[in-house]
């Protein structure tokens, strides 16, 4: 292959080596398979092109200091996957299925996982899909959950530095009893209209508030809203949004700091009283917040005053990234090693 050069990455594809796919018939899923395909034969019919039956993940692997190969709290990915084919009716993969394919496909794929200290890692993204043919509104009979690899760069151009962003009123991501806490499709088509708006306003990305009321802060686009103040790591409950894997690991690294943690609604007006905020999630782990925008309401909210990010979050994030990479005590147990 042509010389990579790790440290330009976007987040974006690139072709790999192989794929790995299982296929659900008759009530059961069956062996592993690999594949070095990068395209799926779909009946038109299909039920994920119809009735949205889709679900995905996103997790990463490490090239570590010390040369191991490491991926962060797949468990933790198998479960959700789980908990949304129980919301849209999908056949549950076992855990140990999920890891086995993970494990596969990052070891299959070896030569693209980007050194360490290059900026880069190996992004892991499984699917499922509804395959079989329906044209009434129906779950569907067989199902396809694959997985596909590629290296990227950091999810923002700038990597850990503070950005801005923007509140957007007029849509909304996802309802109280809907889909926002499962990982499907449909809830980032509804994302595309609001974050375009926020991109060509020049902000990072966009808020939503809650569709119920319009009175508290949901979440980010593509991830989850955390304050900091008071020695208190703050972050929303609520019944729309996703449950991020990485904030519900900041939220332990935080009490590990001596922090205390709250889960509760967090109205509009309480951003100007924090210390530090961030975006957290798999893609970007946390991206600081430099200012959120009302522009509604022609109010901002200024979190970094000096446009850095906060000890707190540079803390949380060096923390993380140190678990990620083996560098840190894993004392929760959240990596394994996939490549000795």
């Amino acid at each position: 292959m042509n010389e990579i050069d790790w440290s330009s990455l976007s987040f974006g594809y690139m072709k790999t080596d192989y794929n790995v796919r299982c296929y659900y018939r008759n009530g059961e899923w069956g062996e592993v398979e690999v594949c070095s395909e990068e395209t799926i034969p779909m009946h038109m019919a299909a039920t994920c092109l119809h009735y949205g039956q889709e679900a995905f993940e996103g997790l990463k692997a490490y090239r570590c200091p010390d040369g191991k190969v490491r991926v962060f709290r797949s468990d933790e990915n198998a479960a959700r996957l789980q908990g949304t084919c129980r919301g849209i009716l999908m056949p549950e993969l076992p855990t140990e299925k999920f890891n086995e394919m993970v494990d596969r496909v990052v070891r299959l794929n070896e030569r693209f996982i980007p050194p360490y200290e290059s900026g880069a890692s190996l992004y892991i993204r499984p699917l499922m899909i509804g395959t079989s043919a329906q044209v009434g509104v129906h779950p569907s009979e067989e199902y396809l959950f694959l997985i596909f690899v590629t290296p990227v760069g950091p999810y923002f151009k700038g990597g850990f530095s503070t950005n801005p962003y923007v509140i957007i009123r007029e849509f909304d991501r996802s309802a109280p009893l809907g889909t926002g806490i499962f990982k499907v499709g449909g809830n980032y088509a509804a994302s595309l209209r609001a974050n375009k708006m926020a991109h060509d306003l020049g902000y990072s990305c966009e808020f939503y508030l809650d569709a119920k009321e319009k009175k508290y802060i949901d979440e980010c686009g593509a991830a989850n809203f955390f304050g900091i103040k008071n020695n208190t790591y703050v972050t929303p409950k609520s019944t729309s949004i996703l449950p991020s894997i990485t904030n519900k690991s900041l939220m332990q690294l935080a009490e590990d700091m001596g922090l205390t943690v709250e889960r509760r609604p967090i109205p509009v007006e309480e951003l100007e009283t924090f210390e530090e905020a961030g975006a957290c999630g798999t893609a970007a782990v946390i991206s600081p917040i430099q200012r959120i925008d009302d522009l509604e309401m022609k109010r901002s909210y200024v979190i970094s005053k000096d446009g850095k990010p906060g000890p707190v979050s540079t803390k949380l994030y060096n923390m993380l990234r140190g678990i990620q990479y083996g560098i840190e005590p894993d004392i929760h147990g959240w990596t394994r090693v996939v490549i000795e």
